[in-house]
């Protein structure tokens, strides 16, 4: 949907209610298929990972079952590492980072962690491309309780059975161009708002917690995935999407606050990637291992330099 499109849904100036919601929905299609492109790739992981079902969303439970994939001979000795893909469905290269993950690295950290994996939060935002769900809720403002989005109320059910500490929650997304054409103007519209922040930085970049930011965690990761490919720059500024940096690459959210993913994990090592897949600098498939590289790179760091992992 384009930015001439959100804005002729609703009166300027007045939140979207009801009507104005439905009236969004109708609008939005289906471009791609999460059965075909995620759960086959899901199922390929039987033989050597622990696959289960942890929900279904109620906008087509046979069409969009949720999975947990964790590494099998389960030990609670071991710290436990959480990676999360898809919470916004429509950023490709983390819910399949999640799954080349799986498919190429996983296996070589089972002895130092369990290791626990939902790759696609949210399928019908991975279908639709569209980073909020179907009623308009945005699933990573949304991991509080009582939560209103289904997607972040099933994942925070899922982890709390397991009940283990999570010592790493590394979570994956994008910041994409169609977030200045399709999601801020649908943002400001619904909201009735202003907004004046439009930079898309042009690379890799993590935002780590603010109350606890991990520093250096976070440095690890970007001297892994640098090799990979580039490391967003701060404007002129010095900020990334207007928050300050806290260190090359990195800037901090207070995310419990702010009710984003890697906060209601409370985890140690917490962060959340962010790539750039339409820059002329990189392709869909290094976005996909810069991915991939991050969560290699968080764990390496932790196994080298914490006492958890002995």
């Amino acid at each position: 949907m384009s930015d001439k499109q959100n804005n002729q849904i609703g009166t300027p100036g007045i939140k979207w209610g009801v009507n104005e919601k439905a009236l969004w929905l109708s609008k939005q299609s289906f471009k791609r298929s999460y059965q075909n492109e995620v759960v086959t790739k899901i199922n390929a992981l039987k033989s050597d990972f622990d696959v289960a079902q942890y929900g279904a969303l109620c906008y087509d439970k046979v069409k969009y079952p949720l999975y947990v994939i964790k590494s099998q001979n389960w030990d609670i000795a071991k710290p436990t590492i959480l990676v999360t893909g898809g919470v916004h469905g429509y950023e490709t290269s983390g819910i399949h980072g999640a799954l080349g993950f799986l498919s190429s690295q996983a296996l070589n950290y089972t002895n130092h962690f369990n290791i626990v994996v939902t790759p696609c939060i949210s399928p019908w935002g991975y279908e639709t491309i569209n980073r909020w769900n179907p009623n308009t809720d945005d699933p990573n403002r949304s991991f509080y309780e009582n939560s209103p989005a289904e997607e972040s109320a099933a994942l925070m059910r899922c982890i709390a059975s397991l009940n283990t500490k999570i010592t790493a929650h590394i979570d994956l997304h994008e910041t994409t161009d169609t977030d200045n054409t399709q999601f801020r103007p649908a943002l400001a519209a619904r909201d009735a708002v202003a907004h004046t922040n439009w930079n898309i930085p042009d690379g890799f970049y993590l935002v780590g917690d603010t109350i606890n930011p991990a520093v250096d965690f976070q440095t690890a990761i970007i001297k892994s995935v640098k090799k990979v490919t580039h490391i967003a720059p701060a404007d002129e500024q010095g900020n990334i999407i207007g928050v300050p940096l806290e260190q090359f690459g990195v800037i901090n959210y207070a995310t419990s606050k702010l009710s984003l993913c890697i906060g209601f994990t409370h985890a140690a090592y917490s962060t959340t990637t962010e790539v750039y897949p339409d820059s002329p600098k990189a392709t869909a498939e290094d976005c996909i291992q810069a991915q991939i590289t991050a969560i290699t790179g968080g764990l390496d760091y932790i196994i080298a330099n914490t006492q958890i992992c002995l």
